[in-house]
């Protein structure tokens, strides 16, 4: 059954949010979604940029008050 996991990541700066995405993906499962809290505005446009680039699924992202959620579905 997948998981999602919610990273927050407010208040750190690129390529923090990134990094930390990294490492849960390597943790998690197929199929698990990981959502990454942040602050930094250039997250919303890195993070899809590069899940794109490697292969996962980009799911979305909602801003809401100055952050962003972004979520990430892993694919393998």
């Amino acid at each position: 059954m997948a998981e999602r996991q919610t990273i927050d990541a407010r208040g750190s700066f690129c390529p923090g949010p990134l990094m930390e995405l990294i490492a849960a993906l390597k943790l998690a499962s197929i199929g698990d979604e990981i959502e990454v809290l942040s602050s930094d505005k250039g997250s919303a446009a890195d993070i899809p940029a590069w899940v794109n680039k490697v292969g996962h699924s980009y799911v979305g992202t909602t801003e809401k008050d100055g952050c962003w959620s972004i979520v990430v579905r892993k694919a393998k």
